[in-house]
């Protein structure tokens, strides 16, 4: 009976230890935890290798256009894409709305063609060295969360493309789902976290800085 009670103690001991060193090695490991995703369901970018975004200096972000029947989610993902890429520090950042008065002069539309010397007018006017556009291209708040991404980040001193991303995330989705429980267990670190994965399902704004935050993981210097 003493052999069989110390041999679960013994059990008991090396189970405490073992779940001591999984939550030690989440801590330390960061946010890698995250990519342990599923081959295949990473989001899809260009990164333009001869471009150093640590070297860009001054990028804004014009609100983005909007395809939805949503009129306010353009602000609200556009809010979110400055929050989180104001977090990494990689460049300067500023936020140029479309009714701007200066933005409204300019009369560019980066979804067509449009000229150097444009571009160069877009830098002296909005004091910058790349511009980060694009459009809300599909928005869906329910039965299940949706939203599509179209964007890019265009060098205004030779009119090269930095970066761009296309993207439809889908919280019905397995792998996005997949994605959003190691997001929260990457970004919150909480004993709630189940009930906040719910939570990004039902709540818009929610699901925005989820969308958002991958965005921000395409953009390294």
């Amino acid at each position: 009976m003493i052999s069989s009670k110390k041999a679960l103690l013994f059990y008991i001991f090396l189970v405490l230890c073992f779940s001591f060193m999984s939550f030690l090695v989440v801590f330390l490991s960061g946010c890698n935890v995250y990519n342990e995703a599923p081959p295949g369901s990473y989001t899809q970018y260009y990164s333009n290798p001869g471009k150093n975004l640590g070297k860009i200096g001054r990028i804004a972000i014009v609100e983005l256009k909007n395809h939805s029947s949503y009129p306010a989610i353009s602000a609200d993902v556009t809010k979110a894409l400055f929050q989180t890429l104001q977090k990494k520090q990689v460049f300067g950042l500023t936020v140029v709305h479309q009714r701007d008065p200066q933005w409204r002069s300019l009369q560019v539309d980066l979804d067509s063609a449009y000229t150097l010397e444009e571009l160069l007018s877009v830098q002296k006017t909005l004091k910058c060295d790349a511009i980060l556009a694009g459009t809300v291209t599909e928005y869906q708040p329910y039965p299940h969360m949706i939203m599509g991404l179209q964007l890019k980040m265009l060098d205004l001193k030779d009119g090269e493309l930095i970066w761009a991303l296309e993207q439809i995330w889908d919280s019905a989705d397995k792998s996005t789902e997949y994605r959003i429980k190691n997001y929260f267990k990457c970004q919150i670190r909480s004993g709630f976290a189940p009930l906040r994965e719910d939570l990004v399902s039902v709540s818009p704004l929610t699901f925005i800085d989820f969308v958002c935050y991958e965005v921000g993981e395409t953009i390294e210097p």
